[in-house]
């Protein structure tokens, strides 16, 4: 059936995937595909950005009619902080991997989330560098154990907190084996104002996947718990109070996105809400300490100032401005060099 746009899902498709059967990413990309196609996202407004390993590569394999660019290792960040400044009326998908996020990239990771620079940040998370032949990466498990590199003898960077702490306003964990979690925090990231980072586990099945690991398929499937059912509603559905019914000892979290739609957050087993900041940061810890798999919306608030925002860009593209324009005239820059004179 076409969306609004008159456009299938299979129109989302890009090129055929070249990762190993059966791959986490490819279920991401299938993803995001699914959620682009549902909420009519016009392609050419799209501009998707990675760096490099094998999350990396995944970007050729869904929007077809996007844009798109490829950097060098660590440093998709910076490349997505200028195209967003030079128009901030795209759609940036961000794909990345636990190494590429974790180690190269960390600086850049955090700096970009400071900014606040628009858009939705996904790191595709299997704990090795699956690409050059499966070292352990910075989100590896103290004490998993590789065939051919050993034991890591490291505590794991948490992605998810490293998020929180440096200031991000949309932050979730999810698995690519839940298919509609993943899908769902998608929309709603897309909605989201600001850096909005999900950090997603998806296994190796080549280098990673032993059912100890926290990053196998099997251990997720096993062992996921998730926070909260969560429902994308779309923008102006506003829904009837007294059509919402829900036990008593269960606890119904609205949460309204800046382009008017909502997030339906309703508790399963674990007292949360991802709105406050302390709490959130509390469940992660705890999370680390008793090796559980928590999943879902981590943290949410109100969208801060963009870096557009922050610079007080115009609100016209700065990619769609003549010459005369951004270039001053001699006599506005002989003028403002006289006020540092």
């Amino acid at each position: 059936m076409p969306n609004a746009l008159g456009l299938e899902r299979q129109d989302y498709r890009a090129a055929q995937s070249t990762l190993c059967p059966g791959c986490g990413h490819d279920s991401i990309a299938n993803q995001i595909i699914s959620a682009a196609y549902d909420l009519s996202l016009p392609m050419p407004h799209v501009v998707k950005f990675s760096g490099i390993g094998c999350s990396s590569k995944t970007p050729a394999y869904f929007l077809r009619g996007s844009h798109g660019f490829n950097a060098v290792h660590g440093r998709m960040p910076s490349v997505a902080t200028g195209a967003m400044l030079a128009n901030q009326s795209l759609y940036a998908i961000g794909v990345s991997g636990d190494g590429d996020t974790g180690s190269i990239g960390f600086g850049q990771f955090k700096h970009l989330i400071r900014r606040n620079v628009p858009m939705v940040y996904i790191v595709e998370n299997n704990g090795v560098y699956g690409l050059t032949k499966g070292q352990f990466s910075a989100t590896a498990d103290e004490g998993a154990k590789l065939k051919y590199y050993g034991k890591n003898e490291l505590p794991p960077i948490d992605l998810c907190l490293e998020a929180i702490i440096s200031g991000c306003t949309f932050v979730a964990r999810s698995f690519s084996g839940d298919a509609k979690q993943v899908q769902t925090l998608i929309k709603a990231a897309l909605s989201h104002r600001g850096t909005a980072v999900l950090d997603i586990i998806s296994p190796c099945v080549t280098f990673n996947n032993a059912p100890d690991s926290t990053k196998s398929y099997e251990y997720g499937k096993a062992n996921e718990i998730p926070l909260h059912q969560i429902d994308y509603m779309p923008r102006g559905f506003v829904p009837e109070r007294e059509e919402i019914t829900v036990k008593s000892d269960y606890e119904l979290i609205e949460v309204q996105m800046h382009d008017g739609s909502y997030i339906r957050l309703k508790q399963v087993d674990k007292d949360h809400d991802p709105r406050n900041r302390a709490a959130a940061l509390s469940v992660l810890e705890k999370a680390q300490r008793e090796e559980l798999f928590l999943t879902g919306l981590i943290y949410y608030e109100e969208p801060r100032p963009t870096l557009g925002e922050t610079l007080n860009l115009v609100d016209t593209p700065l990619s769609a401005l003549a010459d005369e324009q951004l270039r001053p005239s001699p006599e506005a820059l002989a003028k403002l060099m006289a006020t540092f004179g």
